[in-house]
């Protein structure tokens, strides 16, 4: 196996088929997927042996082990995993972002992509939910549909990442999940409104049926309005977002994860909308606290020149309800992380990935 960055590579060769810049701005409405059925599928060891020989000169990643939470629940099904996922968009990793320790070189798209892919292979999700996504159509949706991943892409209207020289398209949301497991029963590209008017935030709702249990879920993905000023925008983009999906679901009638960078603290007033919602729901990573109360310390972690920035601005929700949280994956350590932050060397992106395992309660209407 040759080198993913090498064109003569038997994988890349077949997946390196970069859609062109007028291809990509056809495919603005996400209406239109590109076809990938036709590809041959991939054994997931194979790309991961793929990645493994791009980053050999690259430090190891980083251990994380899942913690058990399971409450004496007993589940007659596999468990969902569920990967949440800020992956920062390559254009303002490079473009916008002013990561001042971290060096350019730890930045290459073609090294990079192998960290990104790498992490998602480690831990198997069955849903996968993605922001800051600006290579979908040439590394994402080729390589995950021949995983077995049906895939959906939902790009901002105003995309920062269009400033930047040599973008490769606007950023958005995706989503993916597996044919295999699940069957899609609708699906919702959801473009947020705050104060009456249309907002450069979008999200995407989807229905989908176990198809082992055959139990219908709503899993939603999402990505809120960044930086300090904008809190009250936050919060009405929140309650937007909680209206459709309290739509979607029945008034929580169909259980729901979201998935989400909000770019607020646990302090913010969306955070209480979503906490005290009609939905019932409850943040996954609380539950690895020790009283099950307090959000992580931080889901983010970086330098700037403005100074240093650790934030919890990542979550999972979960209609409590009806799904229990089996396990959560663990955060890495400030020594894993290491003086210079995110992203780096190890870690390909500004936000750490969350992961977390799901099982349906036996009797979700007893505690609505």
């Amino acid at each position: 196996v040759c080198s993913m960055g090498n064109s003569t590579s038997r994988l890349y060769s077949a997946l390196a088929k970069t859609l062109s810049s007028s291809a990509v701005s056809q495919h603005q409405d996400c209406l239109e997927q590109p076809d990938s059925a036709r590809l041959d599928p991939i054994d997931p060891k194979d790309l991961l042996e793929e990645c493994q020989l791009v980053l050999q000169k690259r430090p190891p990643r980083f251990q994380r082990d899942f913690v058990d939470l399971k409450k004496n629940a007993a589940s007659n099904h596999r468990p969902i995993r569920v990967m949440q996922w800020n992956i920062l968009a390559q254009a303002l990793g490079e473009g916008k972002d002013n990561f001042v320790q971290c060096p350019m070189e730890a930045l290459k798209w073609e090294e990079r992509k192998c960290l990104i892919l790498e992490e998602i292979l480690a831990y198997k999700p069955d849903i996968l939910c993605l922001q800051e996504v600006d290579h979908y159509f040439d590394t994402f949706e080729p390589l995950l549909s021949r995983l077995g991943y049906q895939c959906t892409f939902f790009p901002k209207p105003w995309s920062p990442c269009l400033d930047v020289e040599q973008n490769n398209g606007p950023d958005g949301c995706a989503l993916f999940f597996l044919k295999d497991r699940f069957e899609l029963i609708n699906s919702a590209n959801i473009r947020l409104t705050a104060m009456k008017l249309k907002t450069n935030q979008v999200a995407i709702a989807q229905t989908l049926k176990c198809n082992e249990t055959g139990r219908l879920f709503c899993i939603a993905v999402t990505h809120l309005k960044a930086r300090t000023g904008w809190e009250r925008f936050r919060s009405a983009q929140g309650c937007d977002l909680l209206q459709n999906l309290k739509s979607i679901t029945q008034g929580a009638k169909i259980p729901l994860i979201i998935c989400g960078d909000f770019n607020a603290e646990p302090t913010e007033e969306v955070y209480r909308e979503f906490s005290n919602s009609s939905l019932n729901l409850n943040s996954a990573y609380k539950l690895l606290s020790p009283d099950g109360q307090s959000e992580p310390p931080y889901t983010t972690w970086k330098i700037r020149p403005s100074g240093e920035c650790r934030h919890t601005l990542d979550y999972i929700w979960y209609s409590q309800h009806a799904l229990n949280v089996n396990s959560a994956l663990g955060l890495l350590t400030e020594e894993q992380i290491g003086p210079n932050r995110l992203p780096s060397f190890n870690y390909p992106s500004d936000h750490l990935s969350l992961v977390c395992d799901f099982s349906f309660n036996q009797d979700p209407d007893r505690l609505l």
